[in-house]
């Protein structure tokens, strides 16, 4: 599997450009990816996806970075060389749609399979499943990356929020919720809270 996280330029794959690819190959979590880009010429910015990133205006301009194209041509090369191409991550949809676009606008063939394994979705289940009270806020799950990393014992993302911090965060959550272990070593001062009771 492949454990992915985009930064972007704001919310819609459409108008917005992604601005870094974070991914590592979750069999082999040595195996890491992480790239910047400047901007599509024409996608839209907003300033609030970049308080989130902490990436400037002129950062995701500069003409010096690689384009989006160049990046997701380096990523699909480097996802292929991976056993398993399923994409994992919190609400990993959403970076398949934008690394989707932005291949089809640098004319590139689209490799990936649309089924993915959304970290939302496995969190979810498991406090289902030990009957534990899911969040609820505005009428719908509150599991957000901080809540999950939160149940699983990590604390809450760094900010500005990063790619490949958040593709790593990402695998040790799903590696926690399938196995009941930690995976990677960023993450050996966090224990399990639900191995403590049992």
């Amino acid at each position: 599997m492949i454990v992915v996280d985009i930064e972007a330029s704001g919310t819609e794959y459409h108008k917005h450009s992604i601005v870094s690819i974070g991914a590592l190959d979750f069999s082999i979590p040595s195996k890491r990816f992480y790239e910047e880009c400047r901007i599509w010429d024409g996608a839209h910015i907003m300033d609030e996806a970049l308080a989130v990133t902490g990436f400037t205006k002129e950062e995701i301009t500069d003409p010096n970075k690689k384009s989006e194209g160049e990046i997701v041509k380096a990523f699909l090369e480097w996802a292929h060389k991976a056993e398993e191409h399923t994409l994992v991550g919190q609400n990993v949809s959403f970076d398949r749609d934008f690394l989707k676009a932005a291949a089809e606008r640098a004319h590139l063939d689209w490799p990936l399979a649309y089924r993915s394994i959304d970290t939302h979705t496995l969190c979810y289940m498991h406090m289902v499943r030990r009957g534990i009270k899911i969040p609820i806020a505005n009428g719908h799950s509150a599991l957000n990356l901080d809540a999950v990393l939160n149940y699983v014992g990590i604390p809450d993302e760094p900010t500005p929020h990063n790619a490949l911090t958040g593709a790593l965060s990402h695998a040790e959550v799903a590696h926690r919720l399938f196995y009941g272990r930690q995976l990677l070593p960023e993450f050996e001062g966090f224990s399990i809270p639900w191995e403590k009771s049992v």
